[in-house]
């Protein structure tokens, strides 16, 4: 019989139970013994979901209270020294430290740092790694939750992060000696000091790998004592443009690996192996899973690689998209791998499901069209299922299954809900004309400092204030018809008022509105536009707590009405001081939603840019002159491997450019990008043009600055100084230092002050306390770098 599994399930419940119960832990409304116990509810809830489905093998140690890396991080014992952790296993309190940078007990620290994982829209807690790091065994978590799987009578199929995508990922705290050969030698080589310190990272990294895999031998050790047959160790940087030195540490690493009679299914994803392929062929795995989705192209070409006597797990329903299996040309396909190879055959996701919501069953609202289409977390378990049974009692056995997923199919391409002809027309007719200032940065600059009239160090933030708990509740009213739509306005027009009378209080340059009216910055936005679909419960985790709701997007995109040239007129009214428009830009609308797959991404993307383009443009009209346009996405939209990132770049870089470019020389165009690496980058970050850049630097001491000094980026920038992920409220002293660190690689002339991010998931109190520090400390630096 064939066997299906998943590599991960969705945490965070199917009405965000872990985010509630999360967050009144943080907040003391709730004990530790409470979220724990919801936690065990959740995950025996989701492993039994997909045994009673189906699922042979259910996957444990992918719930994570915060983030599965941290967790990671605690099983090997990578702990930094300033959480003061004694030894033995990490308490509770001292995980979400090292999350969050507080919890209801212990002291307040400095959290760890936060980017993307790989080219997802989740965030992971970077480990930190010292140059005489050691490891142990830090946490039970791993061993517990597979003990409570074997006591439902599940089998049980642990996940852990591999070695060395564990070592890619987290950032080497090296010695000074690198730094020192990055500084001196970075422009006598050529090669930026960003860049150096990053091959001193790679080396220092790999040096410590001897003794990394002692502990991964012994966590085998410990699976295999509680009678676990196969452990899935995942390594998606095999999917990566990988230095030689880490692919012969893969042969090393693998070859030195103890399993004491556990199997180990090698899990790769997110792309094709392609080169990687010839090392991993000869690993000694027992199992090879591989991304059948993103990998179609090299599925025969890996099973005529790997050796007959291994099994190959087939990751043919995509983990990534909400949109339904092809069952038949699924089918087909495995039908011909089992005829075709000798390697046994397994079913499962092409990656965890944490990237997809749970239960499509929950969705009322939606079209009855478009939900025939889609398929969440549960409905995908169930296309593996079926899957198996068409696979091992042949195609007649699910002849109705393939029936109606032909019929979802047909229903889905021929729907004259999907294309607008005006839409593709424009397209047509798009010119480079469309996607150019009219002068250069030099020339804006001046025009756009005559008009704005800004202090030396500008301060600012990035655009959302406080969603309370009264906002919440006026919106959920509105919804529900229990507020009418002028009581709605009234309420929301307060807000702003609000808001606006705290930012001149605060004594800020330039102001926002706070998006007080907004539910998400994506979400809010697609519903003013053609092309999208919204679900109710199609939550995912972004990281820790925070959750996101992605639209749909199912059909070609344009602009009904202008969709915050209201907000931001009313909130320009209140004040003399400039008033920021707050738009988020087309790559971000394209990669935080569900996407179409049907046409590719670039049209899809240049659509949404045509959209917003007139929103920039009615904003301008308005007398708005200063617009944000948010592009925090923009290196996720990259496929994996750097050669594959030109024409990716082109349009992305392409469809930034036809969304700001309508407007005259003296509008100042802001962007915003947040947790990206812009190294490899800088050169597509410059040519988006816009004349000002906030990025986040708080948790990275600045080091994000390298990228920019190195290119001589020309625009102005905004390098965060208080670190909007944590409680925390940064003092006076602490952003002085950051903003002084920058001042030592760009000129005073075209910095600005701001926060890492927007402020919507903080509390008022601390976000009061942090601005006037912030712009406390803008007036002392004022005096001392001016």
């Amino acid at each position: 019989m064939t066997i299906t599994h998943t590599l991960g399930f969705p945490r965070v419940g199917a009405r965000r139970e872990l985010k509630f119960a999360q967050e009144a832990y943080w907040k003391g409304e709730s004990s530790q013994e409470t979220l724990l116990q919801l936690a065990r509810e959740l995950r025996q809830r989701h492993w039994q979901q997909q045994a009673q489905a189906g699922i042979d093998l259910v996957p444990v140690n992918d719930f994570s209270l915060y983030d599965h890396v941290l967790d990671t991080s605690l099983l090997l014992g990578v702990i930094p020294e300033r959480f003061g952790i004694a030894d033995g296993y990490v308490g509770l309190d001292d995980y979400f430290r090292m999350a969050r940078g507080r919890a209801p007990s212990g002291e307040p620290v400095a959290a760890q740092e936060m980017t993307k994982w790989f080219d997802t829209n989740y965030h992971y807690l970077v480990p930190e790694l010292a140059p005489d790091q050691t490891f142990s065994i830090r946490s039970s978590k791993l061993f517990d939750e597979v003990d409570e799987a074997q006591g439902l009578g599940l089998r049980a199929k642990p996940v852990l992060v591999g070695p060395l995508t564990f070592l890619w990922l987290s950032k080497f705290r090296g010695s000074q000696d690198a730094h020192d050969h990055a500084d001196c030698c970075g422009a006598a080589n050529g090669c930026g000091a960003a860049q150096l310190q990053d091959l001193a990272q790679d080396e220092g990294k790999l040096q410590l790998l001897p003794a990394l895999l002692p502990v991964y031998n012994q966590i085998l050790a410990k699976l295999a004592a509680q009678g676990v047959e196969w452990v899935q160790i995942d390594e998606p940087i095999l999917s990566l443009e990988l230095p030689q030195s880490w692919l012969d540490a893969f042969t090393r690493s693998y070859a030195g690996l103890e399993k004491s009679g556990v199997k180990v299914l090698l899990a790769t994803y997110f792309g094709e192996l392609q080169s990687n392929l010839a090392v991993v062929a000869k690993l000694p795995f027992d199992g090879l899973h591989i991304d059948a989705v993103r990998g179609a192209a090299e599925v025969d070409v890996v099973f005529q690689a790997v050796p007959a006597d291994r099994v190959i797990s087939v990751g043919i329903v995509e983990g990534r998209n909400i949109w339904r299996n092809d069952l038949r040309a699924s089918l087909t396909l495995l039908a011909r791998l089992q005829a075709r190879y000798p390697q046994q055959i397994w079913i499962g996701s092409s990656c965890s499901l944490l990237h997809v919501p749970v239960d499509l069953a929950q969705e009322q609202s939606l079209d009855e069209d478009i939900t025939s289409w889609l398929a969440f977390a549960v409905q995908k378990v169930g296309e593996i299922a079926v899957l198996r049974l068409g696979l091992d009692k042949g195609a007649e056995a699910i002849d109705a299954v393939l029936s109606a997923a032909d019929a979802a199919r047909h229903s889905r391409k021929t729907s004259a809900l999907i294309h607008r002809a005006d839409v593709k027309a424009r397209l047509a007719a798009s010119s480079e004309a469309d996607a150019s200032r009219h002068q250069p940065y030099d020339v804006r600059a001046r025009a756009q400092a005559k008009r704005l009239q800004l202090p030396v160090l500008p301060t600012t933030t990035i655009g959302s204030f406080p969603q309370t708990q009264a906002i919440r509740k006026a919106r959920l009213a509105f919804r529900k018809g229990e507020l009418s739509e002028a009581d709605y306005n009234a309420a929301m027009k307060a807000e702003i008022a609000g808001c606006v009378a705290a930012q001149e209080d605060y004594g800020l340059d330039m102001l926002v509105h706070g998006e007080a009216e907004r539910n998400d910055m994506v979400e809010y936005f697609a519903e003013f536009l053609d092309g999208y679909a919204f679900t109710s419960y199609g939550w995912v985790q972004s990281y820790g707590s925070r959750c996101v709701k992605p639209p749909v997007i199912f059909g070609d995109i344009r602009r009904r009405v202008p969709m915050t040239v209201a907000w931001s007129t009313y909130a320009q009214s209140l004040t003399d001081k400039p008033m920021k428009g707050m738009l988020t830009g087309p790559v971000t609308m394209l990669k935080w939603a569900f996407v179409r797959d049907d046409q590719p991404l670039s049209e899809t993307c240049l659509q949404i840019a045509y959209a917003l383009r007139d929103e920039v443009v009615d904003l301008e009209k308005a007398g708005i002159a200063a617009i944000q346009i948010d592009e925090p996405a923009i290196k996720e939209c990259l496929p994996l491997r750097k050669a594959e990132w030109s024409s990716c770049l082109q349009w992305a870089v392409r469809a930034f450019r036809i969304s700001a470019s309508g407007v005259q020389d003296d509008t100042q165009i802001h962007t915003h990008m947040c947790y990206s690496e812009f190294n490899d980058i800088i050169d597509s970050i410059a040519a988006l043009d816009a004349d000002v850049i906030t990025i986040e630097t708080s948790r990275s001491a600045m080091e994000l600055l390298d990228a920019f000094v190195d290119f001589r980026y020309p625009n102005e920038i905004g390098p965060g100084v208080y670190d909007i992920h944590s409680p925390n409220v940064p003092s006076v002293e602490q952003m002085v230092v950051l903003m002084h660190k920058a001042a030592e690689q760009i000129p005073v002339q075209r910095l600005w002050i701001n926060p890492d991010c927007g402020l919507k998931t903080r509390g008022w109190p601390e976000v009061e306390a942090s601005l006037r520090n912030m712009v406390t400390a803008a007036r002392q630096l004022r005096t001392e770098l001016a």
